[in-house]
């Protein structure tokens, strides 16, 4: 059994998300999440500019001193973005708009542990381009990056560019068709970000269930809750501490 840490997606708390289109919460309550998160456990955060107001309130919850930057992992992502005045994501993977996004997340958040290359695709995952801002967010003290990724044949490229540390990528009871990334993973010694465990709410009548299917797929890396509800995430943490004491009690010693 891989080495699995619970991370809180942070996409809920900056726009309207999930199955049911639920509105994201108002400010304080958005950081009281990102507070109650941390005080559970979870060290590993993930937001990006194209989760509307996330980045913004995720900064702000950062900076009222009840979380110790040093203790957790910040990671966001540069190709989509947010328009504010028509309230909805673009894509535009241009070196130009890229640093521009870059630079941005650097000010909302102070600095950035995982940068990911958002809608990353067969064409672009290594183009010269995406290469070029990686360089230079390597050279402003990124340390660590990866790609999010919707299909096997970009994980691959991905995987063997040698470029990324971590995939992001969906996978949950009801979504498994990039269950083969798993093995890709293994093999080039990356990590994974698992998103959508609960398909955006839609499995969220028994987490236990859901948990322990993500854990049975044996990686090391992140399972991503992305909920924007206090109930929701201590019921989301309890759930996720069971599947992986099963996990556990059923990999061989």
């Amino acid at each position: 059994m891989g080495t699995v840490e619970l991370g809180l997606g942070l996409v809920s708390i900056g726009r309207r998300w999930g199955v049911r289109d639920v509105a994201p919460p108002s400010a304080e309550a958005a950081i009281a999440l990102v507070e109650a998160a941390h005080a559970a456990g979870l060290r590993f955060f993930d937001t990006a500019p194209a989760y509307g107001d996330s980045e913004r309130l995720f900064g702000l919850a950062l900076g009222r001193g009840t979380i110790d930057p040093e203790s957790i992992t910040i990671a966001t992502k540069v190709g989509e973005h947010w328009n504010d005045e028509t309230g909805e994501p673009f894509v535009d993977h241009g070196y130009d708009a890229m640093m521009r996004s870059f630079d941005r997340s650097i000010d909302r958040l102070g600095r950035i542990d995982v940068l990911q290359l958002h809608k990353a695709t067969a064409a672009n995952v290594d183009a010269p381009e995406v290469v070029r801002t990686l360089e230079r967010a390597r050279a402003a003290g990124v340390g660590r990056f990866g790609a999010s990724v919707s299909d096997v044949e970009t994980a691959r490229i991905a995987c063997r560019s040698g470029r990324y540390d971590y995939l992001q990528f969906p996978y949950n009871i009801g979504a498994r068709h990039l269950e083969p990334v798993f093995a890709l993973l293994r093999e080039c010694g990356m990590k994974a970000i698992v998103n959508r465990p609960f398909a955006m709410g839609g499995l969220a009548a028994d987490g236990v269930a859901a948990f322990r299917h993500v854990l049975g797929a044996d990686f090391d890396g992140v399972v991503l809750t992305g909920t924007s509800s206090l109930a929701h995430l201590t019921e989301n943490v309890a759930a996720f501490r069971t599947a992986q004491a099963e996990s556990a009690r059923r990999s061989p010693a």
